[in-house]
């Protein structure tokens, strides 16, 4: 199937080095982890979720990190160099031609800010979707609620851990299509 035929979307989600306070002296926040869900939009279903580790080269774990995502510094370091990240996206999930979707700008402006510090070429196409956005426009809301909020609002199970990008992807996959089903998520 063409990524271009507008039948699959990717639903992408970063988790990215943090710390309870500003990032320590030389160390900048980096993404540690995507988390990627494949939505099949005509047949309205989740077909895969995919897991990209990613070894920082700017950063370490802290505690409050792993805290909060459940990974280590010793499992990142098991991870593929940004840059072959972007190009495995690229590569095997179509990511310059296939649109996509995340939890509100935080990922895509992540991505935006790590391919301009190089040498990684920015991997997705200009389809972008602010799900995020979208659910509080779709709710009537003032306030856009976080994931785990929405999904309460939709009636929908966290499935997995909350903060791991494998889990957070496959989630919101779940609020996107809860939002086809009442015809709410745009066409392109």
């Amino acid at each position: 199937m063409d990524a271009d035929d507008g039948r699959l979307l990717n639903v992408i989600d970063v988790e990215a080095t943090c710390w309870a306070g500003q990032a320590p002296p030389g160390q900048v926040s980096e993404i540690i982890e995507i988390g990627l869900c494949v939505i099949d939009l005509a047949a309205g279903e989740r077909l895969a979720k995919h897991r990209i580790l990613v070894r920082p080269a700017r950063s370490t774990v802290s505690d409050f990190c792993t805290d909060l995502t459940g990974l280590t510094q010793s499992e990142v370091d098991t991870g593929v160099p940004f840059t072959e990240a972007c190009t495995i996206l690229a590569r095997e999930h179509l990511a310059g031609s296939r649109a996509w979707a995340s939890w509100g700008d935080y990922d895509r402006n992540q991505f935006t800010t790590q391919c301009r510090r190089g040498p990684a070429q920015y991997p997705f196409s200009a389809r972008h979707t602010n799900a995020k956005a979208v659910f509080a426009a779709a709710h009537g809301l003032k306030k856009r609620p976080g994931m785990a909020r929405a999904l309460s609002i939709a009636g929908l199970p966290l499935e997995g851990r909350h903060h791991s990008g494998s889990d957070d992807a496959w989630n919101i996959a779940a609020l996107v299509l809860d939002l086809m089903k009442q015809d709410r998520w745009p066409h392109d």
